[in-house]
Formats: C-alpha cells, structure tokens, sequence
C-alpha cells in the first residue's frame, strides 16, 4: 500500500513538473534577476555596482516618481471604481427584468473591448480625442464647439481621457461578471422580494448586492491591477505627457531602463509595482465571502 502511494506522489510530481520548470524559467528567474538589478547601480552596458536601497529611496524622493505613483491612483478611480459603479446600476436594472431579448448579443458587444489589443484600442481612441476628430466634431454639431479641445495635449484633461478609455474598456467586463452572478440567484428570492412589497433599491441591496460579493471582489482585482500595470495605453497615446501629467510606473520602468539608462532604479520601480498590486490584491480578497466547510 505504501509502495502504491509513494508510485502516485512521484507521478503527481512529473505531471507538476512541467509547469514548474515553464514557472522558474520565465517567471521565477526573471523576478530574482529584477530584484537583484534593484539593488545596483547600472546602465545595462557599463559594469554595475552596488547601490543598497538607495534606488528604493529614490523612488520615494523622486518627484517624478511619486507622480507617477499618484497618477496610478487616478487611474484607479476610472478603471476601478466607475465601471464597477456602472455596471453595478446596469445589473440591478437588467435584474429586474424577466427576460430581454438578445442579452447574448449585447453580453459579446460589452464584452468586446477586452478581447482588441490594447494597442489597437489606444491608436481608436487617439483618433477619437484628436482635434478633428469624433469627440470634438460631436461637442461642434450639439453647440459645444468651445469645450472642444487637444484632449491628449492639454495638462487638465490627459490623464482623465487616459482613464476614461479604460472605464469604456472595463465596464463590459465589470457588466458581465455581474450578470452571471445575478443568473445563480433563485429567481423565488426576487419574486418574493417583489410580493412582499420590495422596491428596485431594497431589493438591490437586500437580494442582488449580496449575491455579487465574489463577483465585485474578482472584477475589483481585475480591474485594479490593470489600472496599476498600465502601461501600453500610455505608450500610444502621450508617451506620458504633456510634460509628466500622464506618467505611470510602468511606464517609467521602461522609461527609466531604456531612455535615461536607470536599469537599477527602472528595477526599483518594477518591483515597488508588484509590491504595492500584491498588496492592493489582498485587501480586495478580504471583499470575497469565506466558504463555508
């Protein structure tokens, strides 16, 4: 009997096996060699040497940085906590409805967004923002003509029209994940919410709320981390201008290595990153229900 087991573990291992080694060779190693590269002063050609946590504390000290850090925050808001509000709102109206035909249709169409590269949707909406574009041409034919702008060139609007691409990115998905939690609710609880004299609001509190807090906890990790790790919207749109209004940290990581040189501060910033969305990641897990035994 103990032979027998011991032949299951060892199998168990070489199946795991695989995945491991794909782990350590293009995850696990890289994440070492970054954070040893955090610790060092180098330019990616000269020899490196050893700066201690000074690239840490630059990350602190550094204007530029610290910006970088607070527009991420921003950021959060559009990508986070506005598609999360929307869809909230979408649900709780679509969840009073018995049925509406061609939700399957319209469930692809929201979802849509995520599945377009994100450099393909960043190069639509600069076209969008531009000064002849879609947004400012709309703004001309309603007699809105003076609110129209450079959307991507002016210092007060950059960052907001950055995040509000990524709240028309995220709310399909926020929408989805809402429905299919609201469709394992027993259609009896909203029934008899409804005989017992219930109102759209007490019943979205009282029935649908409830019923989507893994839901909301999943979309917030989603959504969260993707406004933190933003980077390739960034790229395309304002290459983090005008002036430093729309620089990110993973944008300056890449900026940090491969335009100014700063491999060992770019390293800092990286892991400060995966720090601080590990950190953000485990505060919205305390959101999910605990499973019951």
């Amino acid at each position: 009997m103990t032979g027998r087991r011991t032949r299951r573990s060892r199998a168990g291992y070489l199946y795991v096996l695989p995945a491991v080694l794909v782990f350590v060779a293009f995850l696990g190693y890289p994440l070492v060699q970054t954070l040893q590269y955090s610790f060092y002063d180098w330019d990616g050609l000269s020899p490196a040497t050893w700066a201690g946590w000074s690239n840490y504390a630059s990350v602190l000290t550094d204007e530029t940085l610290r910006e970088a850090f607070g527009h991420a925050l921003v950021l959060m808001v559009f990508f986070a906590g506005l598609p999360v509000l929307v869809a909230l709102l979408l649900t709780a109206v679509l969840s009073r409805a018995n049925a509406l035909r061609g939700m399957g249709f319209f469930r692809s169409v929201l979802f849509l967004p995520q599945v377009i590269a994100s450099v393909v949707t960043a190069t639509i909406w600069v076209s969008i923002y531009a000064p002849d574009g879609l947004l400012n041409s709309a703004l001309d034919a309603v007699g809105l003509g003076s609110l129209a702008r450079v959307w991507l060139a002016d210092y007060a609007t950059a960052l907001p029209a950055i995040g509000f691409v990524g709240t028309w990115l995220n709310t399909g998905l926020c929408l989805v994940l809402f429905l299919s939690g609201v469709g394992s609710v027993p259609p009896s609880l909203f029934e008899a919410a409804r005989l017992d004299g219930a109102g759209p609001v007490r019943e979205f509190f009282a029935i649908t709320l409830p019923a989507l807090r893994g839901q909301i906890a999943v979309a917030l990790t989603l959504t969260v981390t993707s406004a933190l790790k933003t980077f390739d919207l960034v790229y395309v749109t304002t290459s983090g201008g005008p002036g430093n209004q729309t620089k990110v940290p993973a944008y300056e990581a890449y900026h940090r290595a491969f335009g100014t040189g700063e491999v060992g501060l770019a390293a800092a910033v990286a892991v400060t990153l995966a720090l601080v969305i590990l950190l953000v990641t485990a505060l919205i897990r305390r959101l999910q229900p605990k499973e019951s035994a």
